[in-house]
């Protein structure tokens, strides 16, 4: 189910983003003959008075068309109504219109989040470390640990509760490579001794493979009005915008080090998931956090996106005419291509790497 709701949540995006567009262009009288939620072969589709609206079977994106692309279209070349003979401005509103939509959605998620679940207070900790193992080659799933494991002590130290166990946790396993250190562990309603042996890292410190968090919950309280909501809200939506601009800066300027980081869309539901299966309401931050990177996403300058077509409109604004139909084509099919491209790597990169994490297909493979 968290998975599902994961997949749903990357199609009500989707489908924000072509409403978008598609709300821009209407409002203005454009014509639209096409809107549609995913690609490839249609599941459903409805003939609107001028729209024909469609579910593909692919979810994982989606398009409005124009009688401007479609040869069989009835409507005259020189119809004003057609896209392409709109003033630059009015292209400009249609193009960008997604991704403003996706910020204003973003916005709205974070503001229902604090309506709804309330406003962070404050962290109660407990006692322990809670821990994950990375895979089952792990030192630490070898041991015995297993994801939701609270560990209580290291080496005879409790690790008592406060935001300091993780660290005192870390500074245990990495000054002890290839050495043996204790752990009391809770497991579940029981508590067990276990040992293990770091492996020494590329940098000399000790590994076991796991992922830590603090032990506890948080402290919610009910918001004062509606005006904190918004507030709050403005304050968070500015912190991820900052944070996802930042980022793509990264990527840019040390790409190196950065690619690895990049996540295509299995890798995307699969991070959902986890976090619609700890707390339903954690997919109010999911949802923003998706919505602004599609936004910022899609009004780069590259081909194929939106922001590159808004630079095509860009350079018709400055010269007085638009670049010739050939480039601008031959531009944004290379772009598509590349985009394509990248994406399907990505999902049989992720796909493979998540696969093979399954326990029912490691059995069927032994």
């Amino acid at each position: 189910m968290s998975v599902l709701a994961a997949i749903a949540v990357l199609a009500i995006l989707i489908l924000v983003h072509e409403a978008g567009h598609f709300i821009a262009a209407r409002s203005q009288g454009i014509y639209v003959n096409r809107f549609s939620l995913g690609f490839g072969p249609v599941i459903f589709k409805y003939q609107g008075s001028q729209t024909e609206y469609a579910i593909r079977a692919f979810p994982l994106g989606g398009f409005v068309g124009f009688p401007d692309d479609d040869p069989d279209s009835e409507v005259p070349p020189n119809d004003p109504n057609l896209l392409r003979n709109r003033p630059v401005l009015d292209r400009a509103i249609v193009i960008s219109a997604g991704v403003i939509a996706n910020l204003i959605f973003a916005y709205l998620m974070l503001a229902l989040q604090l309506g709804i679940v309330g406003i962070p207070q404050e962290f109660q900790y407990q006692p322990g470390v809670i821990v994950k193992p990375v895979n089952e080659q792990s030192v630490s799933y070898q041991a015995g640990i297993r994801e939701g494991d609270i560990i209580l002590a290291v080496n005879g130290q409790e690790l008592v509760a406060g935001s300091n166990s993780t660290l005192l946790l870390t500074k245990e396993i990495q000054t002890h490579p290839n050495q043996q250190i204790n752990l009391k562990v809770q497991h579940q309603n029981e508590q067990r001794t276990l040992t293990l042996t770091p492996q020494q890292g590329a940098d000399g410190k000790g590994l076991v493979g796991i992922e830590l968090g603090p032990n506890g919950k948080a402290v919610y309280r009910r918001p004062q009005n509606i005006g904190e909501i918004f507030t709050l809200a403005a304050n968070r939506f500015e912190q991820l915008i900052v944070g996802t601009v930042k980022g793509f800066g990264q990527l840019a300027t040390n790409f190196q080090q950065t690619v690895g980081q990049v996540s295509g869309p299995v890798n995307i539901v699969k991070i959902g998931a986890k976090l619609a299966s700890d707390n339903i309401a954690n997919l109010f931050s999911f949802a923003a956090i998706i919505s602004i990177n599609l936004a910022v996403i899609n009004i780069l300058p590259l081909p194929a996106l939106d922001g590159g077509q808004l630079a095509f409109l860009l350079i018709e604004g400055l010269f007085g005419k638009p670049l010739p139909t050939k480039i601008q084509e031959g531009v944004m099919q290379t772009g598509l291509v590349l985009l394509l491209g990248l994406g399907i790597f990505l999902i049989v990169k992720e796909t493979t790497q998540l696969t093979f994490q399954l326990d029912w297909v490691q059995k069927l493979l032994q």
